[in-house]
């Protein structure tokens, strides 16, 4: 078996790395991880590519790692056990832009930036998470469930029909892009559930494990017309909860996220750390972000009714809640964060989580939003234990289906030149998510140490998953050593 032979056949000699040098840039990421050092890498440009090395990898019982982005923090393509890695940036097409059905198709290595642009010139964007790099891959958040901003209809779900490279090397195509002259048949690919069998899900949170997307179908939403952001100021989290469970069912916003004073600080700081020490202390305990858009169909009347109902709620439910138009002391912040929510992080700045102290690590969950405050407490006491102050927590609070749970994300800020200090963060992210696990957090992308304590408390469910991963990967080539494999 000749693998520097076979696999440069298959991608080209140009696309085939051996070089020691070269592979470092797989070795490791943001995440604390520890390194692991692949036997070669592979930049494949097509499905067929793609078939053609997984295959070869399954005969020889040989790893495999998928990876589409140039930024990773959770270490979820280090190769753990060497092998190949499969670089998809070169799959970086955008095959169709479908304004009829809201629907764009592109393949892997498309990143935030790349996507953005191409939308924005037509009058359309994507739902995008809070401020992803330009470098990541879009399809890898989506696969990964990073959540949206937007929560409102149905944006939370916005994969729609893939295709897929199976572990033994098929090549299968999910949902409505399997049927009969796709992509020409009359559904384009909307619809991810049918028809046949439903396995679109085996790849969400599955962190390249069950196999290789090539592309997906993605929808799309047409740029509002008219926007107006609002920000509410508050001491306790709870309240807010409450005012967002009273507005958002009735369908009340188009971006709503909670971000505590840390994390807004360091969305907001521009010439780096001397501009978050002075936001941090000046700005409230929590900051509300409502965005109330209106898309092409009468613009003007939708965010009057939003505006409407929203003073009716704060003068006789809520008259604690004071909705402002922007941040007291900065001009032009509302412009200036709804910029933020609408493009990724540029590429040619530090991501703003960096700035603070040059390092961090995310925790982060599901919960009903009741429980958020308690949680968000414990973890609060438990750093100070190990002594961490509340200026190096960021906590940022994702509601989701108009409320009905939301996501907590809590990040913990360091100094990656003080072992000290990044084993203090280690040893409380580990115990946290223990403490909120007892508390009835829900994990759905346990990442690296965090995934053993995760898959403990559900032996029954990591059971199941290892008898579905054993009938698609037979062999266990597919990103060995992550979640419970």
């Amino acid at each position: 078996m000749d693998v520097r032979l076979t696999l440069s056949k298959i991608v080209g000699a140009d696309n085939f790395i051996d070089d020691p040098e070269m592979l470092r840039d797989y070795e490791s990421d943001l995440s604390h991880d520890p390194a692991g050092a692949a036997m070669c890498a592979v930049r494949p440009e097509s499905s067929e590519e793609v078939s053609a090395v997984v295959t070869f990898c399954n005969k020889n019982l040989i790893p495999l790692v998928p990876t589409s982005s140039k930024v990773h923090f959770y270490g979820a393509a280090i190769p753990g056990e060497g092998g190949v890695v499969m670089d998809m940036t070169r799959m970086n097409r955008i095959l169709d832009v479908d304004t009829e059905n809201r629907r764009v198709r592109f393949e892997a290595g498309v990143n935030w930036e790349q996507l953005n642009n191409a939308l924005k010139e037509r009058g359309y964007r994507v739902i995008m998470p809070l401020t992803p790099p330009a470098g990541r891959s879009v399809l890898t958040d989506f696969l990964e469930r990073e959540e949206p901003v937007n929560q409102v209809y149905d944006y939370g779900e916005p994969l729609e029909a893939m295709e897929v490279v199976w572990p033994t090397g098929e090549i299968f195509r999910l949902g409505s892009a399997s049927v009969e002259g796709y992509p020409d048949s009359p559904s384009k690919g909307g619809n991810p559930s049918g028809p046949g069998l439903d396995f679109y899900r085996f790849f969400q949170c599955a962190q390249g494990t069950m196999g290789v997307v090539t592309w997906t179908n993605l929808k799309m939403e047409s740029i509002p017309r008219m926007d107006k952001i609002l920000f509410a100021p508050a001491e306790d989290l709870q309240y807010l909860n409450e005012f967002l469970h009273r507005i958002m069912p009735r369908r009340i916003g188009q971006e709503v996220l909670i971000l505590n004073s840390v994390n807004l600080a360091a969305l907001l700081s521009e010439n780096g750390y001397a501009d978050f020490e002075k936001l941090s202390t000046s700005l409230p305990p929590w900051t509300l972000i409502l965005v109330i858009s209106g898309l092409l169909r009468r613009p003007e009347e939708k965010i009057a009714y939003e505006e409407h109902f929203l003073a009716e709620v704060i003068k006789n439910e809520f008259s604690g809640i004071r909705l402002v138009e922007g941040l007291p002391g900065l001009p032009g912040s509302g412009r200036r964060v709804l910029d933020l929510l609408r493009n990724p992080w540029p590429s040619d700045r530090p991501y703003w989580r960096l700035q603070v102290k040059g390092a961090f690590k995310s925790l982060f969950f599901h919960c009903r939003p009741a429980d958020a405050k308690p949680m968000v407490e414990m973890v609060r006491e438990k750093a100070l234990l190990k002594g961490i102050t509340a200026g190096n927590l960021g906590i940022y609070i994702q509601p989701i289906e108009h409320n009905r749970a939301c996501r907590p994300e809590i990040t913990f800020f360091y100094d990656p030149k003080d072992d000290e200090e990044k084993e203090r963060v280690n040893v409380l992210y580990r115990q946290s998510a223990v403490e909120l696990l007892k508390m009835g957090a829900v994990f759905t992308r346990p990442y690296g140490d965090l995934a053993a304590i995760v898959y403990e408390k559900a032996a029954s469910y990591a059971g199941q998953l290892k008898r579905i991963k054993k009938l698609f990967d037979p062999n266990n080539i597919m990103n060995p050593s992550k979640l419970c494999f």
